[in-house]
């Protein structure tokens, strides 16, 4: 039964998703992730999908060094009631880690969606997510295109105009201009 979206809806906060977890109602290993209050299911993780992460995790983890924490599948939180997933997250090191507390969003210099079959939702959902909590930036790799979104600048009604590089060009974060990424070793 599909229900108008027009309904009310009951919406979770970061205490009550965590609390949720915490009693067992959410399985360890479930994949949802809260975005606005809401659970919503994430998409299963397909061969392309995983190829991709694993390349791009190597990839960032040999190209930082230590300027950077390579956190990949991880979630940030962003109060008061989201609790995304991106597929990596590039963080601020931090002298006592982030065991006692997940990151937030003044700890993300770089997020990375990896979009197979979710692009639309990435584009629009999370990326709204991320520009309203200010992440610098963020890299959209869209699989089925062959091409990276570079989005920069948020703004409240998301980030400025999209840049797309081809798979020949070098990426760098904005946040770590010394890093270098080069996408036809990505991509091959």
């Amino acid at each position: 039964m599909n229900l108008p979206h027009t309904l009310p809806r009951h919406k979770l906060s970061l205490d009550a998703y965590h609390q949720m977890a915490q009693a067992g109602i959410l399985a360890e290993g479930s994949r949802v992730e809260l975005i606005r209050g809401e659970l919503l299911d994430m998409a299963p993780i397909g061969s392309r999908h995983a190829w991709m992460l694993n390349v791009l995790v190597k990839a960032l983890i040999d190209a930082v060094g230590n300027t950077a924490i390579v956190s990949p599948q991880n979630p940030i939180a962003l109060p008061p009631d989201s609790e995304p997933q991106p597929d990596i997250a590039l963080l601020r090191p931090k002298a006592a880690g982030y065991g006692d507390a997940l990151p937030g969003a003044v700890d993300v210099l770089l997020l990375i969606e990896i979009a197979d079959t979710t692009v639309e939702y990435d584009r629009t959902i999370k990326l709204q997510l991320y520009a309203a909590h200010d992440i610098p930036e963020v890299w959209l790799f869209d699989l089925r295109c062959g091409v990276v979104e570079v989005y920069l600048e948020p703004t409240a009604k998301g980030h400025r105009p999209r840049l797309e590089r081809k798979n020949t060009e070098i990426l760098s974060p904005s946040l770590l201009p010394a890093v270098n990424v080069t996408l036809a070793e990505i991509w091959r």
